[in-house]
């Protein structure tokens, strides 16, 4: 088989790979993630992680690349990852009681045969009405920070949302399912 490379420095991601039971290497990729406006919420998930993957196939022959890109979307804006203990608590105000979509855009690439796969993945998330002082102890655990949308699903945000419709793993950063179904089309199996 040939070498998986994951084109990410999320740990959250190579966790999600881990947990499929894939064997491969993590290798981040440096494309600055320029987000052109014009660009439809899908199509910019995927343009962004079809970016990251070139970057990273550039480096290696014969392996498949993996990269994935997701964003936060809230009527039709897209939802940032706060720098500041500020920008977050403004993110969370704006999001709370109101559902929003998590895309994740995914690109595999076979540096072998150049064969490129794009995808994109959407789920709803619904988050709870937040209180300040919520949002306050939220924010203070440092956890929104760097995160699309100010919040970890995973982690402590798990308390903030009231449900999903969709693939919760997508709104971790990598759609499993869609994930394992593409990797079909490089002879990969997750489920041989």
């Amino acid at each position: 088989m040939k070498k998986i490379v994951l084109a990410s420095a999320s740990p959250r991601r190579r966790e999600l790979l881990e947990q499929i039971g894939l064997r491969f290497e993590v290798e981040a990729s440096d494309c600055p993630e320029e987000i052109p406006p014009e660009l439809p919420p899908h199509e910019l998930a995927q343009r962004l992680s079809r970016e990251k993957a070139r970057v990273v196939a550039g480096k290696h022959r014969n392996a498949v690349i993996i990269a994935a890109d997701t964003i936060g979307i809230f009527r039709d804006n897209i939802l940032g990852k706060p720098a500041t203990a500020a920008e977050a608590r403004s993110i969370l105000q704006t999001l709370s009681g109101q559902p929003h979509s998590v895309i994740t855009g995914f690109t595999i690439i076979d540096t072998g045969t150049s064969k490129t796969v794009s995808r994109s993945v959407e789920t709803r998330v619904y988050i709870k009405q937040l209180t300040i002082d919520e949002i306050d102890a939220y924010v203070a655990s440092w956890e929104p920070l760097d995160k699309a949308g100010a919040y970890a699903i995973q982690g402590l945000g798990a308390v903030i949302v009231e449900r999903i419709e969709g693939d919760y793993s997508n709104v971790v950063g990598l759609p499993l399912n869609a994930l394992a179904e593409s990797l079909k089309e490089f002879d990969i199996r997750v489920l041989k």
